[in-house]
């Protein structure tokens, strides 16, 4: 326990002394956040802010890699890479041209299906993982694997770019994310996906220092993909399927209100919400800071924790 703890120490040195050196090198080479027109003022003030800060976060993939080698961490990696890799592209884009549209929403899905998928065999056939899906009290719900499969293939697609959406305030996603992770954290009884957990906060509270309002540099999809796709590879290997309602709640509410928002306007031409995602929402209609938004968010994801956690230990286990 005590080396997974000092992983994660050693993940938030280094990410806390290199970061400024990335921004550095961004602003360098002019790779900044282009702004959509039609976010609030105070957004338009942030044009120009370096992007792709979520690239310091493959310091923690380098020390996991070097620590705790083995198979299941060499998957876990991988997963954070190859989501990682849709959200470069995006994030390259969108700065190199400055086209907040950044690259196609249909090649993004492909690449995350694909990569999904890939994922999703191996693990079924080289981890042993089931087509189980754990209920109560040691019930379970069993499909048919090709079931399952494309059950599991939509899930962690649909959790992966409901993170993504969580990323639009200065240090959001952080705030959400680290007790995500400290859930898979408590509830593990496999090494490496505590050192993983473990490290990725340790990681995520050193890039906070920097992303935190008003932000020094976005994360950008580099980031934030990865940290959707991991976490719901996570659940997946956890078999904690069940609890994704609660345990994502907040990235859900994200992404829902995107749903909600097109789907109501398309009926009424009427907007269900002042701007979706529903963070812009509290910030426009109800005027409340960036911080506040962010502290709020924050407190409901630690309470989904809580509530998963104790689900998972008196009514799961």
């Amino acid at each position: 326990m005590y080396g997974i703890m000092a992983m994660s120490g050693l993940s938030f040195f280094l990410v806390a002394v290199f970061t400024p050196l990335l921004i550095w090198t961004l602003r360098r080479l002019r790779l900044t956040q282009p702004i959509r027109a039609e976010l609030p003022a105070d957004h338009q003030a942030k044009r120009g802010t370096p992007l792709m800060a979520g690239l310091t976060l493959l310091i923690g993939i380098a020390i996991s890699l070097h620590f705790r080698p083995g198979r299941l961490m060499l998957l876990l990696c991988v997963t954070f890479l190859l989501f990682s890799s849709v959200g470069f592209l995006d994030d390259f884009k969108k700065a190199f041209w400055q086209n907040p549209s950044g690259i196609s929403g249909r090649m993004k899905l492909v690449l995350q299906f694909i990569f999904t998928g890939t994922i999703l065999y191996v693990l079924l056939h080289s981890f042993g993982l089931t087509s189980d899906i754990a209920l109560f009290q040691g019930y379970h719900l069993h499909l048919p694997v090709y079931l399952y499969v494309a059950v599991m293939l939509l899930f962690v697609v649909g959790s992966a770019n409901a993170i993504n959406f969580t990323d639009g305030l200065d240090g959001l996603l952080i705030n959400v994310a680290v007790p995500t992770y400290f859930f898979f954290f408590m509830i593990s009884d496999k090494p490496e996906v505590q050192a993983f957990s473990l490290v990725m906060i340790g990681c995520l509270l050193g890039l906070f220092l920097y992303n935190i309002y008003p932000a020094k540099v976005f994360m950008g999809d580099t980031g934030s993909l990865a940290i959707g796709g991991s976490l719901s590879v996570l659940a997946i290997i956890e078999k904690i399927e069940v609890l994704i309602p609660i345990l994502f709640f907040a990235y859900l509410a994200e992404q829902l209100s995107v749903i909600l928002q097109v789907w109501w306007y398309k009926r009424t031409k009427l907007r269900l919400f002042r701007m979706a995602p529903v963070h812009y929402h509290f910030s426009l209609k109800y005027g409340w800071s960036e911080n506040r938004i962010v502290m709020i968010f924050g407190f409901i994801s630690w309470v989904s924790v809580l509530f998963c956690w104790l689900i998972w230990k008196y009514l799961m286990n």
